[in-house]
């Protein structure tokens, strides 16, 4: 098609030639103009024939390299989908070579299996005619001892079995009774923080005691007046007091109830003021209740400054003068506090006095041994470790802060006055009488102590001493040995725990006598 196009275009050309050649002929002037025109067609026909030539060779070039290129093109796609192939192939003979593998691994393991398992069959048959051989060599030996020991085997084995029993009981005790004493070792400051808790503030036998006061009324007309119209009055009581008041069917009389007994008593108070008043309304419950609160403030520290004047005590912080004022409305198992701490302190002023120590110092720290029962906020802290707490927050000496703390055994001791603190605080709630008991129920528990201990073999006496706080109990020496004691004293322990009801603890101490007896002649 290109060449086509150059022969047009060459012919195209000559015309002109000729054209401009025929106009150059008519021209007689002119003729050697038409030669030139002449070889100036020539030369465009060369030209022209040149350019063809050259435009056809560059087509086939660029043919020629066309079709190189996709033969190439061919051959790479070519090239790449052998390449595939063979990597197909070679997957699938790896594929197949992991597969044979493990079809001989699979049958090597069975071959192994059936070897082991050919040789525990030989095993068992080997085992079971032992076992069979050792039947019958048992059966023999029992029946030469049996022979021999003229018993049977059966009571052989009761006889084994007890002495067994016996043996692990003893062994038994003594794990029991180390463990205990590892326990106590271990949890001892814990216990007694939740024993100390428990005692003060949840006793069964005094809870309703410590818990209400009963206040009297001259005819029950008067409990309308303090219930108010729809309950105002008494809940207007209520809320400014923070004691509960039980109107029930009790004849002339309500029940105030709180565990906090200065409560108690500006509940009481306010109360006796308003009944003898008669103007009983919601703004005059309050403002009765809150100046019946200043007044007993200033009875509370009238009483801690009269007190601390009288055992001779100076130098006392005003709170703490305060703290000592409020004993005089706490009681623990009945006893009074402050006379308790009254009690303690000059006993501790006696027994430093007799030992030649600081009367005064130890004075002072059996006041404030409880001061941690009385404080202005609930604490987890048990009375002791509050009351040592307290002591250092206002500058006590360093001895009353300890002996306060360690006197239920809950810090250790760094002074010589604590132990006498901690056996004056002991003495005084420990005396008959002290705390309030009858004496009846009192000798009741020290006779039931002493009948508990008699019903024991090989007790020959039984003493109750320290107001009931401690058992002595004497054994034969024929009948009991030392390891029984230890026994014995742990089971009458528990006893006395399971089925006796008591303030405190009781030791129990076992006393064995050895006599070693010999005849001279």
């Amino acid at each position: 098609m290109d060449a086509t196009i150059i022969t047009v275009i060459a012919a195209v050309a000559a015309l002109l030639i000729g054209i401009i050649a025929g106009k150059f002929i008519f021209n007689k002037n002119t003729g050697k103009l038409v030669e030139e025109a002449e070889q100036q067609a020539e030369r465009l026909i060369k030209d022209a024939q040149t350019q063809a030539e050259t435009l056809k060779e560059k087509k086939i070039l660029e043919a020629k390299e066309y079709l190189l290129q996709q033969k190439s093109e061919q051959e790479k796609a070519a090239l790449q989908r052998n390449q595939k192939i063979a990597d197909g192939e070679n997957r699938i003979k790896q594929k197949e070579k992991e597969l044979n593998d493990k079809t001989q691994l699979a049958q090597k393991q069975v071959q192994d299996y059936e070897l082991k398992k050919n040789n525990l069959d030989r095993q068992i048959e080997v085992m079971t005619k032992k076992q069979q051989d050792l039947d019958k060599q048992h059966e023999e030996h029992i029946r030469r001892l049996e022979k021999v020991s003229n018993l049977s085997a059966e009571a052989a084995r009761a006889e084994l079995i007890e002495a067994i029993k016996n043996e692990a009981n003893t062994a038994a005790m003594a794990h029991v009774q180390e463990i205990m004493e590892e326990a106590k070792v271990k949890a001892n400051k814990e216990a007694k923080k939740i024993i100390i808790q428990t005692i003060q503030r949840t006793a069964t036998e005094h809870a309703i005691e410590n818990a209400i006061t009963v206040f009297n009324l001259e005819s029950d007309d008067i409990k309308g007046q303090i219930i108010g119209r729809e309950g105002r009055n008494i809940r207007a009581l209520e809320a400014a007091t923070g004691v509960d008041l039980v109107v029930d069917d009790t004849p002339e009389a309500i029940i105030l109830s709180s565990f906090d007994p200065l409560r108690r008593e500006i509940a009481r108070l306010s109360l006796q003021r308003l009944v003898q008043d008669g103007r009983m309304h919601p703004a005059r419950i309050e403002e009765v209740v809150e100046k019946t609160r200043k007044q007993l403030e200033e009875q509370v520290m009238e009483i801690g400054e009269r007190t601390v004047i009288e055992l001779g005590v100076h130098g006392l912080h005003k709170e703490l003068v305060r703290m000592v004022g409020r004993m005089r409305f706490r009681s623990s198992y009945g006893q009074n506090l402050l006379m308790h701490s009254r009690e303690t302190a000059n006993l501790c002023a006696i027994m430093a006095s007799e030992l030649g120590l600081n009367s005064k110092l130890a004075k002072r720290a059996g006041l404030l041994h409880d001061i941690g029962k009385v404080p202005d906020e609930e604490t987890e802290l048990s009375h002791a470790l509050l009351g040592a707490k307290l002591a250092q927050k206002y500058g006590e000496h360093p001895s009353v802060i300890n002996a306060i703390g360690a006197h239920h055994d809950e810090m250790e001791m760094e002074f010589v006055i604590s132990p006498i603190i901690q056996a004056c605080d002991a003495i005084s709630g420990a005396r008959p009488g002290a705390r309030r008991e009858i004496m009846a129920s009192y000798l009741e528990r020290i006779k039931d102590l002493e009948t508990l201990a008699m019903a024991y073999t090989g007790v020959e006496k039984a003493y109750a001493i320290q107001a009931g706080r401690e058992l002595r109990v004497i054994v034969e020496a024929e009948k009991v040995s030392d390891a029984e004691s230890d026994k014995l004293s742990f089971e009458i322990a528990d006893k006395i725990q399971k089925e006796m009801q008591y303030p405190g603890q009781i030791k129990v101490t076992v006393i064995r006598e050895k006599r070693a007896v010999n005849i001279a002649r």
